[in-house]
């Protein structure tokens, strides 16, 4: 190893342990700022409160903190400038709940975590070269009409060399596939009749839903094993006594390639299309959240991050799985070298999504892997700041994904 080459490990390793004891003497301040996010949920693009909270901590330790980028009131723009201009990394911070269930995909784990990370960072930040920016993205769960805020932030992550955050779960994986998304909102008109004494004089717009149901049922043995459609209807009617004019349902089609997904999602219209053909209905199908592609996680983040991870002695599952989840960082991940791992924060037989995750997100469990987190983030923009041949080698692995040479890592 060359002179130089020892002086840049020496000094990567000894801010990484400069950051570590930074993050250990605040975690009570992160797992605070955590579980206040907890207690007070709000959903995609209502997060005002939760942006506040998270923003205010940035501006006491030095960041320059833009609300309300790209018009979105609950997204954040922070960032604080090394010693000179060099590379970009980010940080994002998921804050969005789920309806009726609270933080129960644990985005107040990834928003402390990222925030936790950039403000241990800030500290030795005068001693390398580049800028650490942390963004507030709000609407990750499509829960909410047009959500996917990270999707809406694009011109603005662009911008990035590097983007990363940390997702809880039931497993602790630096790299687990995942698949597209589309999110379709499909509207059935009929005509109302008196249910009882006249029913046909109506045209009912709930049979059509009912019908598109079964359809998609039937469907499901002729797609491939790694496709998942999966709806609820919002609207049925308004009383049993009238034929419902109309109805309402939403539904998510999934698969592991874009392709194979467009051909489902048009499978899919035709099942509705044939319902309202049946019924004597007329149907409207639109996309009402923005489509979600799956997550290329970048190998040398990915490496960087795994022997960061170890290095801390923390655990990491082995083997090939692929998540059926989606998510919005997928569509950042295919424009700049991006990474989700996943830290558990509950045994395997726990949902997300459920009662019981919403449970770990807060619990000691959860503040232990908040804290593994935001180490693991801290450790790797190291990496990225002080050694200029990690980021060489991430951009080349970018390359080769956006030339086709890389399918899936």
């Amino acid at each position: 190893m060359r002179p130089a080459e020892v002086t840049t490990v020496s000094l990567c390793k000894k801010l990484k342990s400069r950051v570590i004891l930074e993050l250990d003497a605040m975690q009570e301040r992160l797992v605070t700022l955590s579980d206040t996010i907890h207690k007070n949920p709000e959903i995609g693009f209502q997060e005002v409160q939760t942006s506040q909270f998270l923003a205010s901590e940035l501006q006491q330790h030095g960041f320059k903190v833009t609300p309300g980028i790209a018009g979105l009131q609950s997204a954040f723009k922070a960032e604080l400038n090394g010693r000179s201009q060099g590379i970009q990394v980010a940080f994002l911070a998921e804050m969005d709940a789920l309806p009726g269930l609270g933080h129960a995909c644990g985005h107040n784990l990834i928003a402390a975590a990222s925030v936790g990370a950039a403000i241990a960072l800030s500290t030795v930040l005068p001693k390398m070269e580049g800028t650490i920016v942390v963004f507030g993205t709000p609407a990750e769960e499509a829960a909410v009409d047009n959500a996917g805020g990270k999707i809406q932030l694009l011109h603005e992550l662009r911008k990035m060399d590097a983007a990363m955050l940390v997702h809880p779960s039931s497993q602790t994986r630096v790299v687990l596939p995942n698949i597209c998304r589309e999110a379709l909102k499909i509207e059935f008109y009929g005509k109302a009749a008196h249910a009882g004494s006249s029913p046909y004089l109506g045209v009912n717009a709930l049979e059509a839903v009912v019908n598109t149901f079964n359809l998609v049922n039937a469907l499901r043995q002729h797609v491939k094993s790694d496709v998942r459609i999966h709806a609820i209807i919002t609207h049925g009617g308004d009383s049993p006594n009238i034929v419902p004019s109309y109805a309402a349902m939403k539904m998510y089609v999934r698969a592991s390639r874009l392709q194979y997904l467009e051909e489902v999602v048009e499978k899919v219209k035709q099942c509705a299309q044939g319902a309202a053909i049946g019924t004597g209905t007329r149907v409207e199908i639109e996309q009402y959240a923005a489509r979600y592609l799956n997550m290329v996680s970048n190998p040398t983040l990915a490496k960087l991050f795994h022997n960061n991870w170890k290095a801390l002695g923390i655990e990491i599952a082995t083997g090939s799985q692929r998540s059926y989840g989606s998510t919005d960082m997928g569509n950042v991940s295919q424009v700049i070298p991006a990474l989700h791992p996943y830290i558990a924060i509950t045994s395997p037989d726990i949902a997300g999504h459920s009662t019981a995750f919403r449970k770990a997100a807060g619990s000691a469990a959860g503040h232990q892997g908040l804290l593994a987190a935001a180490k693991g983030l801290a450790m790797t923009a190291v990496d990225l700041f002080t050694t200029p041949r990690h980021v060489q080698q991430m951009k080349r692995d970018f390359d080769a994904f956006l030339q086709g040479k890389v399918i899936d890592y």
